[in-house]
């Protein structure tokens, strides 16, 4: 049986940054990252422009082979983790082989939810989450003339707009009562509707699918008022859940709905078992309620603070606490949101919209201290941002020059206090 040090299932940023941490604490300690991907590591935000073109597929790696070579890693990939046999400290591969290790990181990302819409299973859709995803939407979108996407999150709007841009009748259906649900306000959500449905789109929100059977062209969709869709795209873009059927079998703090729960420090209460990225739960900034924060800087941070503490690295510190943060491009035009949207008893909301230019800005405060700041066509620095509000800034003394300014003074702020 093949044993290894360290164990890193996962290949993308949560994986990557654990494997730097190690490395920086222990330089030999045997170390092996495996990944189901077949490809080198690849960040899943770049997907939508490799959907659009405008990336090349071949020019997105995060990593390639002379780095594994350099830190002695061990890359493993096209190799899945079937199941994870804590109680003897081994990993089983699907191809039946087993790897013995002495301490492991999970970070295997999340995947397409698939709705149990009756009727799916029969007819063609694409999602999008992997590389090969992506490289065959590209090829789809270049021959549609009518699409339908299901779910306005940011991942079916990209790829709307791709569509859109690409010449194809475009339908977003989406439950909620506003596209990008979760990340934008309602104002926010209506100025990035209004750019699409300038540019051709047709956007129904508050809409359920409830069947979908083949047609001559590919998908018919039956909503739940009785309309009816036709599609030769079908985009399934519904959101995502984590990547933990490995853990079928397996004890402790699992919660095989939402994420595999972790401490401050990345740890499960498994022995010798970490977790990190989009299939990890950790603790909220706002609350200690475990929560899912499923975006890159997160990814980042609780791979090197995981890394750090499997290695035994004295440098390590706690884990903060995650803070949303999202940024969107459409049609030329700029989304950012940063932080909690909830405004707490006694909080200050400032809000300010110009319609002639398309600027919009919202923040929330709690005592002069920054919660939650919104954007379209607002520039500012989304980890600054997310700096004030993890580290608490009083900004009493600079609030309104803030407001106005919020990219200048942000960074004029954490010049002086950045450590």
């Amino acid at each position: 049986m093949e044993q290894t040090k360290y164990l890193v299932v996962g290949s993308s940023h949560a994986a990557l940054e654990a494997v730097t941490a190690i490395r920086m604490h222990d330089a030999e300690g045997s170390l092996t990252l495996l990944t189901r991907d077949t490809h080198l590591p690849y960040s899943p935000t770049v997907l939508p422009y490799v959907v659009s073109g405008r990336s090349p597929a071949d020019s997105i790696f995060l990593r390639d082979e002379k780095f594994f070579e350099a830190n002695r890693v061990a890359y493993k990939r096209g190799s899945a983790l079937k199941a994870l046999h804590a109680e003897r400290n081994t990993a089983e591969l699907a191809d039946g082989s087993e790897i013995a290790y002495e301490k492991i990181l999970l970070a295997t990302g999340a995947a397409p939810a698939i709705p149990p819409i009756p009727g799916l299973d029969q007819v063609s859709y694409h999602v999008l989450r992997t590389l090969d995803d992506a490289t065959k939407l590209n090829a789809a979108i270049k021959q549609s003339k009518h699409a339908v996407v299901l779910g306005a999150g940011l991942v079916g709007m990209h790829a709307a707009e791709n569509l859109v841009k690409a010449g194809a009748s475009v339908t977003i259906v989406e439950m909620a009562k506003q596209l990008t649900d979760g990340y934008f306000d309602a104002t926010a959500a209506q100025m990035i509707e209004k750019a699409f449905t300038d540019n051709g789109a047709k956007i129904l929100t508050g809409s359920r699918v409830v069947k979908l059977a083949p047609s001559a062209i590919g998908a018919l969709l039956t909503l739940e008022n009785g309309t009816t869709l036709e599609a030769d795209l079908l985009l399934v873009a519904t959101g995502v859940k984590p990547n933990m059927d490995y853990l079928a079998k397996q004890g402790g703090d699992v919660e095989h709905e939402r994420g595999i729960l972790v401490s401050d420090t990345m740890q499960t209460n498994v022995a010798n078992v970490w977790a990190a990225g989009d299939c990890a739960q950790a603790k909220g900034f706002y609350s200690e309620d475990k929560v899912m924060n499923a975006i890159l800087p997160d990814a980042t941070e609780q791979g090197r603070i995981a890394g750090m503490a499997m290695a035994g690295d004295p440098g390590l510190k706690t884990y903060p606490g995650g803070v949303p943060l999202n940024t969107y491009h459409f049609f030329g035009r700029h989304a950012i949101s940063v932080g909690s949207s909830r405004v707490p008893d006694g909080g200050e909301v400032v809000t300010r919209y110009d319609e002639t230019s398309g600027r919009y800005l919202k923040a929330i405060f709690k005592d002069d201290r920054l919660l939650g700041i919104y954007g379209v066509n607002e520039f500012f620095d989304g980890g600054v941002m997310c700096q004030l509000i993890l580290r608490q800034v009083d900004l009493s003394a600079v609030k309104e020059r803030f407001l106005a300014d919020p990219l200048t003074v942000g960074r004029e702020l954490m010049s002086k206090i950045w450590r």
